[in-house]
């Protein structure tokens, strides 16, 4: 199994409510390796909430999130930090790609935390399967938004993670842009088998994974 999620909650507090909000409730969830599947819902559902804690950049208030046999919950900050970088990997709806880097510095990124004596090799063939091999040495600001979206796939899939979290991917772009990003998404797991997570509230894009669960009020239904 490489994801295991366990009565997993989250609330919140927040000044305006003296009541704790609950935005997950108990959700179990499991996948194994090569598994894709999409979590659908609306707006305000808990999906974000949901991939920030399998992204490991929040924590449950309760219950637990296994990965790889490993709760991660249970690692310090450093601990947490590594194990992330190396096991999964994520593509945001906003690019989040470093302004000052090239695209192949941003694809390296991830491979630097370990001092990868190869990550720039790696990096420039990441780039290459995203068909952007004749682009390394541009800077974000230099590219298009597809192009931009490519790279963050490239360096989401650099070190070949465990898993790969994909949240409203193709959400800033459009529509035939978006149908080519999400083309080169599903044929990247496919080719490197990969396990995918993906968040959408897009029907015909999660149709697209083998698996569907709808998350309504912050429970699977």
């Amino acid at each position: 199994m490489i994801l295991q999620i366990n009565d997993l909650c989250k609330t919140f507090r927040t000044a305006a409510s003296l009541e704790p909000i609950e935005v997950l409730k108990n959700l179990n969830l499991a996948m194994s390796a090569g598994d894709s599947l999409a979590i659908l819902g609306q707006s305000g559902s808990g999906k974000s909430t949901l991939l920030t804690l399998l992204a490991g950049l929040d924590s449950p208030t309760s219950g637990s999130i296994v990965l790889n046999d490993q709760d991660m919950h249970d690692l310090d900050e450093e601990a947490l930090s590594k194990f992330r970088a190396k096991n999964i990997g994520i593509i945001f709806q906003q690019f989040h790609l470093m302004s000052h880097l090239t695209a192949l510095e941003n694809v390296s990124l991830p491979l630097d935390l370990f001092k990868d004596g190869d990550a720039s090799e790696k990096a420039s063939e990441s780039l290459q399967q995203v068909g952007l091999g004749n682009r390394m040495d541009h800077f974000p600001h230099q590219l298009s938004g597809g192009e931009c979206q490519r790279v963050a796939i490239a360096r989401a899939m650099v070190v070949r993670p465990s898993i790969l979290l994909a949240d409203e991917p193709t959400g800033n772009l459009d529509s035939t842009t978006g149908e080519l990003v999400s083309d080169m998404i599903f044929e990247l797991v496919d080719k490197l088998n990969m396990t995918l997570l993906f968040v959408t509230h897009n029907e015909k894009l999660a149709m697209r994974c083998a698996k569907q669960q709808r998350l309504q009020d912050g429970r699977f239904i």
